[in-house]
């Protein structure tokens, strides 16, 4: 192993040691932690069946101007890329797989563009969400299409349970002329649940091309959330949420120095309707509709993307331990600018069966889907996993499930231009995904190891030039095989953590690595708490990826230390700094675009 490797390595290792220790001193609160994406309910983590990370409220509060892509990337098994900064086009890999693969929700609620395939990341504001669940492994079976690599699932700000009114506020000031500000209250009284926030956000930003005389582009961002919801009888509950985010973003084209403006907004809103039928009989009805618009300055380019989702699920506790549920789902995608496709619009009918049974030491949890889609037929896809506790402590795993992803109206139906058309007559991509995993959890300690492979068939091929004109095609094959190692462990005032991802995203058809995604990633941080301030440091280092698909034109490793602090001003004021990339590393996620170098923010959080 090269010099070059050998050190993170040995950091890895050296953060991972107190792992393995088992003092019994400070709680690891993540073990009471509730997660509904991984059987469409709620559930408290530990129990949950699968590679599952909640990104809780502690984290997002604490993540300064960072972006919601920023804060993913800190998680194992994420990488990330941005075409010269947060507001720019952006894409998150998961467990290797492509942007595309991962299907993106806001509580719930499809938000992956159809049109492109892509998510407007750049346009999610953390200060309005509450926490992030991320299921890795296809999940198809649970969800439909997109779900080759996985879920993430947007939890925006909830009212609380039983609490009169509550408000908090942030304001904060940071390098690159960064300003943040966010406000929210909510509450809960007389069978009356509610919250409301926003935000804003303006940064001059820095030079996003690597070339002479790039001028800096910044952005301007605001967004707005809010929840309603009211229970009319015991267990009968009607809500609302909904959240508004925009991102005006400058940036520069790879063939020009002028400055262009990239207007994003994504909107999403649910109602819906939980109702307790009888003791053993539960039932949630829920519509959703979201829409994602995209205006290019100067210029003509205006494009909207609208869906709207219907579901219908029904949970039956068989015997105790042991549930039934039912669903019935609608998707209805329809582009609202039509000028650039010969076809708008795409309706998906899908049913679901999903199992989940706990047996005393067994675990296990089976699915089954079929997704009529407009112009594709039925596509089936299941799942089946199985957890066996060893002991108190100890919880071995083994899964397997199948996946797939709808070709996207481009991919279909993109015009002649410059050479260029879609191909309608495209397969959906498909996916098998087999993991196995260990894990280990006390009262201060988490373990987790994963390994896994995910084999990509019919994969879409974005830019056939096999004859002319170039057009897209199901010629691509690809094999990810992976492991992963993660865990935490708290002593008194100090908590370390620590995770190594090891994977092979390869080509099957070249034997080349897919690009941008790097073989090796490790990540060490450690926080201690003094009397009254916390102090923190994260690392994380990254291998070579290559920016191309022939795997000539390299991107160099790359590690990134950061410096967390902060400190109570009152028993409601906190101030809180953020050093990102505290050594001033120069690093590319994509070649030729600038990353930010040495940044600071100092927030100011206020709790009543």
């Amino acid at each position: 192993m090269s010099a070059l490797y050998l050190r993170p390595v040995l950091v890895a290792v050296a953060g991972a040691l107190p792992l393995m220790a088992h003092a019994q001193t400070t709680p690891v609160n993540q073990l009471d932690q509730i997660v509904v994406t991984p059987a469409r309910g709620a559930q408290p983590l530990h129990s949950a069946i699968g590679d599952v990370t909640i990104i809780g409220q502690e984290k997002l509060d604490k993540a300064g101007k960072d972006s919601v892509a920023d804060i993913l990337a800190r998680e194992v098994g994420i990488e990330i890329y941005t075409n010269g900064g947060p507001q720019n086009t952006t894409g998150i890999y998961l467990r290797g797989t492509n942007p595309q693969h991962t299907r993106v929700m806001i509580d719930g609620m499809r938000i992956n563009n159809a049109a492109t395939g892509s998510t407007a990341w750049a346009a999610l504001d953390p200060a309005l969400i509450e926490r992030i669940e991320v299921v890795r492994g296809a999940a198809s079976s649970l969800y439909g299409s997109d779900a080759i690599g996985g879920v993430i699932n947007i939890i925006t700000k909830k009212g609380a349970q039983e609490r009169p009114i509550s408000a908090w506020a942030n304001v904060g000031f940071g390098s690159y002329s960064t300003f943040k500000s966010s406000a929210g209250i909510s509450g809960a009284s007389d069978s009356w649940d509610y919250s409301f926030s926003g935000s804003y956000a303006d940064s001059d930003g820095f030079a996003s091309l690597d070339k002479p005389g790039t001028p800096n582009t910044g952005y301007t961002q605001h967004g707005v959330s809010g929840t309603l919801g009211y229970e009319w009888a015991k267990d009968q509950h009607l809500g609302f949420s909904g959240s508004d985010t925009y991102i005006d973003g400058a940036y520069v084209g790879p063939f020009s120095l002028g400055v262009e403006h990239a207007l994003q907004r994504q909107q999403a809103y649910t109602v819906s309707s939980t109702n307790k039928i009888t003791e053993h009989w539960a039932s949630k009805l829920s519509a959703g509709f979201s829409k994602n618009g995209l205006e290019i300055r100067p210029g003509s380019t205006d494009t909207a993307f609208i869906q709207r989702q219907y579901s219908w699920q029904n949970d039956v506790d068989i015997i105790a331990g042991q549930r039934l549920s039912l669903i019935a789902e609608r998707l209805e995608e329809r582009m609202t600018s039509a000028s650039l496709h010969n076809h708008d619009k795409r309706n998906t009918n899908a049913v679901g069966l999903l199992y989940r049974g706990d047996m005393g030491p067994h675990h296990l949890q089976g699915s089954v889907r079929n997704d009529n889609i407009s112009g594709f037929g039925n596509k089936v896809t299941g799942g089946l996993a199985y957890d066996f506790d060893l002991n108190n402590h100890w919880t071995a795993g083994i899964a397997g499930n199948t996946g797939f992803r709808t070709p996207t109206f481009a991919d279909l139906y993109y015009p002649l231009a410059w050479g260029f058309q879609g191909n309608p007559h495209l397969k959906p991509e498909k996916s098998r995904n087999v993991e196995a995993g260990l894990s280990y959890a006390d009262d201060t300690t988490n373990v987790g190891l994963v390994v896994y492979q995910n084999t990509i068939k019919d994969l879409i091929n974005t830019y056939d030039c096999s004859s002319y004109p170039c057009t897209t095609s199901n010629t691509e094959r690809a094999r990810i095989r992976g492991l992963t190692l993660s865990g935490s462990h708290s002593l008194e005032q100090t908590r370390v953590y620590a995770s190594l991802d090891l994977k092979d995203p390869k080509d099957t058809k070249t034997g080349k690595l897919l690009t941008q995604r790097a073989k090796q990633q490790y990540k060490v941080g450690v926080e201690h708490t003094f009397q009254h301030a916390t102090l923190g440091a994260e690392y994380q280092f990254s291998s070579y990826r290559y920016s191309d698909a022939d795997n000539t034109v390299r991107l160099g490793g790359y590690g990134l230390l950061n410096l967390t602090a902060s400190l109570p001003i009152t028993s409601s004021l906190e101030a809180q700094l953020r050093w990102n990339n505290a050594l001033d590393k120069r690093y590319e996620y994509v070649k030729g675009y600038n990353t930010e170098r040495s940044n600071i923010f100092l927030n100011l959080a206020w709790r009543m």
